[in-house]
């Protein structure tokens, strides 16, 4: 994959927002798929929020910054896409009933790779009503795209290996490492995240320690970047409880998640999106 490539992405959440944004700072040309007018407007604002952060830093230079914006652009359906782009990523929510219907018409347009951004979708089940399977494989990212240095590659039993190769040059372009994983319920990362953070959540929930010294130990005691509670927290709570319930549909009890994540996903209290979570983000 070159500079000047074509990249479509679906949705506007945060993370579709930083996968748009990484892209079109490597010299991309970004279409971003959301049908809310508003959502889609934000979504730009945010990219071009993030070009300018990266010109106070000096990661991009006054030049790059100015020209960021105007690569990526949005359209209200998928069906609206350019047709044969290099690169679609769909970053829809963690339904496979939605990825399916959103994966289909993407499909339609023909892409080079098509790719699901899922943390632990199946993806042989994504790719099973696809009629080019060998086109399609997972991305998945991690937030701040911007900043997080990974993207796990998921392969699926028919994903060919040129998609695999093109994956991997799109993962370069934007100055990521990869890892490749065989389809199985919530890959490597997921899997190792989510019963960090499970475990973390029992530890609170048992008043073991503050949620503040439970992430601290793991930042100071095993030099994580960040502990895994705020970490659920900028996830999103709802996400993490979708993940823990489907592994443990696998996995078994190891997974169940616990009350207090049930309680606060209840309550609404989804974590930074909504200002609160296993912390108050309106005080931060």
């Amino acid at each position: 994959m070159t500079i000047r490539q074509q990249v479509g992405v679906i949705g506007a959440g945060t993370m579709v927002v930083g996968i748009a944004y990484v892209f079109a700072a490597r010299g991309c040309e970004v279409t971003l798929a959301e049908p809310e007018p508003a959502r889609a407007e934000k979504a730009l604002e945010t990219v071009r929020a993030q070009a300018a952060r990266a010109r106070e830093r000096g990661r991009l230079t006054s030049a790059q910054a100015g020209q960021l914006p105007g690569r990526a652009r949005t359209v209200s359906a998928v069906d609206e896409l350019p047709e044969e782009m290099d690169l679609v990523v769909e970053a829809v929510p963690e339904r496979p009933e939605l990825k399916g219907q959103v994966l289909a018409a993407a499909e339609e347009r023909r892409p080079l790779v098509l790719a699901g951004n899922t943390s632990g979708l199946s993806i042989d089940d994504l790719a099973a009503p696809l009629r080019r399977p060998g086109d399609f494989l997972g991305l998945h990212f991690f937030n701040p795209v911007w900043s997080m240095p990974l993207v796990e590659i998921v392969r699926g039993t028919r994903t060919a290996e040129r998609t695999l190769k093109r994956a991997r040059e799109a993962a370069g372009l934007i100055g990521k490492e990869t890892i490749v994983v065989r389809d199985s319920p919530g890959f490597a990362t997921s899997r190792l995240g989510v019963a960090i953070g499970l475990e973390a959540m029992r530890m609170l929930q048992d008043g073991v320690a503050s949620a503040e010294d439970i992430d601290r130990a793991m930042e100071l005691g095993y030099r994580h970047p960040m502990g895994p509670l705020r970490l659920t927290d900028l996830v999103g709570l709802d996400v993490r409880l979708d993940i823990a319930s489907h592994l443990a549909e696998t996995y078994g009890p190891r997974f169940e998640p616990p009350r207090i994540l049930l309680d606060k996903v209840a309550a609404g209290d989804l974590g930074r999106k909504t200002g609160r979570g296993f912390y108050d983000w309106g005080e931060t």
